[in-house]
């Protein structure tokens, strides 16, 4: 029973970091490697159990939607389909040892990404003079490389839009935030419908069931909140997540 709240409430908070700043995968794939998934089921399994969550904020943030720069919405959600699909053909082919080796590495360059890369935005935004800009067709490539990741891990991967769109774009979190919740949930359903197929994800029903459930009312909850919460205080909990996820993968490897 003990095991069974755990992954509900990492779900719940799961759910709801990704609606408003992203890391849940940082609370979601320990929580399931605890309760004795291997870390590539777990992995598959987080991705799954996350898409309630992705979606259900998608919906409460429908009506903000504000398209990147000249990008087309619909060719970066279709790039978002198309990596997210090829990262989850990725963790399911290459071998498991291959994939208990990266995850310290990816936790490590995520959390770096989540702590640094709004400084590195302004120091380069600084040395121009200007703010920095990129052509639709590089947003594309840079949107394909991170759902490709996506698929395969996913830890900051939200984050690490907010770092692209930011530096390349100029766009600040506000206003990114809806359309990186969605890209997210595209990313997330279309590795879904391969890895209910291909894993072995769906061997433990009830855990999944449990995330699944506890990212939704996450995801629904945390997205009509996100304008309460405090950006320092909340970058403040997922980088201290994120830290401490790095150093005990390390350990533990």
């Amino acid at each position: 029973m003990s095991e069974i709240l755990l992954v509900l409430v990492a779900g719940v908070a799961a759910g709801a970091l990704n609606s408003v700043g992203g890391g849940g995968t940082f609370v979601a794939l320990p929580a399931l490697v605890a309760v004795g998934l291997s870390p590539v089921t777990a992995n598959a399994s987080s991705t799954i159990a996350l898409v309630p969550g992705a979606v259900a904020s998608g919906w409460v943030y429908r009506r903000e939607l504000t398209p990147l720069g000249t990008t087309s919405t619909k060719a970066l959600t279709v790039v978002s389909v198309v990596g997210g699909g090829l990262g989850a053909v990725l963790l399911l082919t290459l071998p498991a040892a291959s994939f208990d080796a990266a995850v310290p590495w990816l936790l490590a360059f995520a959390t770096l990404v989540l702590a640094f890369g709004r400084r590195l935005s302004r120091a380069l935004s600084d040395a121009l003079g200007r703010e920095l800009g990129i052509s639709s067709r590089a947003v594309l490539l840079c949107q394909f490389l991170l759902a490709l990741y996506g698929g395969y891990f996913g830890g900051a991967v939200g984050i690490m839009m907010f770092a692209l769109w930011g530096i390349g774009l100029g766009l600040d979190t506000a206003v990114s935030n809806p359309m990186r919740v969605t890209q997210i949930a595209a990313i997330n359903l279309s590795a879904t419908a391969l890895l209910l197929v291909a894993s072995d994800a769906l061997s433990n029903p009830l855990v999944l069931a449990t995330m699944f459930a506890g990212a939704l009312a996450g995801g629904f909850t945390g997205a009509h909140f996100a304008r309460h919460l405090s950006d320092r205080l909340l970058r403040g909990i997922i980088l201290t997540t994120a830290v401490s996820m790095t150093v005990l993968y390390f350990v533990r490897g």
